[in-house]
């Protein structure tokens, strides 16, 4: 079993920065590849970005490149997102998820998921 915990979100003016932390329990965080997505109300689940056991492969949304950053400490078992030039348009619940899948982008390969963690973006 694997818990993950979410932290670091929160109310940023566009163009701000913040960085999430997703702190995991559980031998599965040593051995999977980790992921953020994010849900704004009214809306699915969207992929945001990836990163592998050994950090050495990063994977992104198109709408997330060059402003976000996804990194991960083994030793801590965090994974972290950081968010730069922030637009109203990132608002939404962000979560942390073990992937178990082959493809890193689609949801229903992550067996699990934390809480979320809320970040809005005002204009």
């Amino acid at each position: 079993q694997v818990q993950l915990i979410e932290s670091g979100g929160g109310l940023v003016q566009a163009g701000g920065s913040l960085r999430l932390s997703c702190a995991a329990s559980g031998r599965t965080f040593s051995s999977a590849t980790m992921g953020w997505f994010r849900q704004a109300p009214g809306k699915e689940r969207e992929f945001v970005a990836a990163i592998t056991l050994s950090g050495a492969s990063t994977y992104y949304a198109d709408s997330v490149k060059g402003r976000f950053t996804i990194s991960r400490d083994n030793a801590k078992n965090t994974v972290y997102l950081q968010m730069n030039s922030l637009r109203p348009e990132d608002t939404a619940v962000y979560y942390c998820a073990a992937h178990r899948g082959l493809r890193v982008r689609v949801s229903s390969e992550y067996d699990f998921w934390g809480q979320g963690t809320q970040v809005t973006v005002s204009s």
